[in-house]
């Protein structure tokens, strides 16, 4: 109409003000619960490596090793450590099949037994430039690894040091550090180690580098930093007042196994690597690690033998004595254990249509008591685990038991301990 005030057309400029209309936030997809992704892992694995068919074939209690675990790991380091050279703790797992898997990634030993280095050398690794990482030997034991051809030793003590005296000229020795927050109990301290390098060099042994071990699944980082930071200053000030090069520096294990390994890992690598940055060039950087390697690579499948309710819920016996959960048990008090019947059944997706589903299938586990076949309170295994309600004959899996489980196992009773079978690739 003629003499109303036109309704203004609204311009690019005001559309920029006042912005684009919100729209509503919706709400964060709910994540599955830590054990229903490891369930999901394991219950692949576990049809990969055919675990039905082995236990079939050689009954239970069994340990399967899955060297492909192998592999990935040092393949993780690898890509997380460039530069640094590989090494295994083979005390973690002493078993042909790792070895051979270890040796053909082209990762090298350290080892801290007469039993170890007969392993490699019934697999045909050459000795010569394996670690022998235990400061306290026996002379014989030294000089039977000399003989069979190691030429590097660690050393944290004079009283160790006199035990070199016969031997040639060509041995050489790492000094062993110990720092503060390492769990590990032997070592000098950086102020300490002078003196023992000074008392070497006079009685004519040489050293090569240093070494340490901050203990199993350190899980700060800081402290791995403080660590190399420190041994690389150990280095330098002792290279200028001797006027000569050391050859190595050995990082030893400890890497962590914490709730989400992968993250943890790579916090760590992540310090490692800034504290190596300006390390010398011609320094040889090794790291040992046992457990990071060695705990993924085997599962342990056991069988229920009896069952009971008692005044504190429902207990399980197994027929896998209770040392052979430890080793893992110890590092990770919440490693789980499925029943065979939950690997078999088909992942859940994550849609919200699924999530009263997996709230269902979790009122189904019930905490059961796990034991050995002692069947009494000094052999539990695990306390208030959920899992489904089991009866004897039913089959039990545990992932992640690779890592010493083998050294601990001693029969109960005089009974066969778990078998070691490889999983076919």
């Amino acid at each position: 109409m003629f003499g109303a005030t036109p309704t203004p057309t609204p311009t690019l400029e005001r559309t920029r003000r006042s912005g684009p209309r919100r729209r509503s936030a919706l709400p964060a997809p709910e994540l599955p619960p830590r054990r229903e992704l490891v369930r999901r892992e394991v219950a692949a694995d576990a049809a990969r490596m055919r675990i039905a068919e082995l236990v079939e074939a050689h009954g239970s209690p069994l340990l399967v090793l899955d060297t492909d675990r192998i592999a990935t790991r040092l393949l993780a380091l690898r890509r997380e450590l460039p530069g640094v050279h590989l090494h295994f703790a083979l005390g973690a797992l002493p078993h042909p099949a790792a070895i051979r898997a270890v040796h053909a990634f082209g990762a090298g030993f350290d080892v801290a037994s007469r039993g170890e280095i007969t392993l490699l050398e019934r697999e045909g690794v050459p000795l010569r430039h394996v670690v022998h990482v235990d400061p306290v030997k026996r002379v014989d034991d030294l000089t039977s690894a000399y003989l069979r051809g190691i030429r590097t030793f660690v050393v944290d003590a004079r009283s160790e040091v006199a035990k070199f005296a016969g031997l040639p000229r060509d041995v050489a020795v790492l000094v062993r550090l110990a720092f503060p927050g390492g769990e590990s109990g032997s070592g000098v301290s950086p102020e300490q180690a002078p003196a023992l390098v000074a008392h070497c060099r006079r009685v004519g042994l040489r050293v090569a580098g240093f070494t340490f071990h901050l203990g199993d699944r350190q899980r700060d980082p800081a402290v791995w930093e403080r660590a190399i930071r420190g041994s690389l200053a150990l280095i330098r000030s002792l290279e200028r007042r001797h006027g000569t090069r050391f050859e190595m520096l050995d990082l030893g294990g400890g890497l962590p196994l914490a709730d989400d390994p992968a993250a943890a890992f790579h916090g760590v690598a992540a310090r490692i690597r800034a504290a190596l940055a300006g390390a010398p060039a011609h320094l040889r950087l090794v790291i040992a690690p046992g457990r990071f390697v060695a705990a993924p690579a085997m599962t342990l499948v056991a069988r229920v033998v009896a069952g009971a309710d008692r005044s504190d819920g429902r207990w399980l016996a197994l027929d896998c004595e209770v040392h052979e959960f430890l080793p893992a048990m110890r590092h990770d008090d919440r490693r789980p254990v499925f029943a065979a019947e939950e690997l078999g059944s088909q992942p859940l997706p994550d849609g919200a249509t699924d999530r009263a589903t997996r709230r269902l299938l979790t009122r189904h586990r019930v905490p059961t008591t796990l034991v050995g076949p002692a069947n009494d309170r000094r052999d539990v295994v695990a306390r208030d685990h959920p899992l489904p309600p089991l009866g004897v004959g039913d089959l039990v899996v545990s992932p992640g038991m690779g890592a010493y489980t083998i050294r601990a196992t001693t029969g109960f009773d005089g009974s066969a301990v778990a078998p070691v079978v490889v999983a076919p690739r």
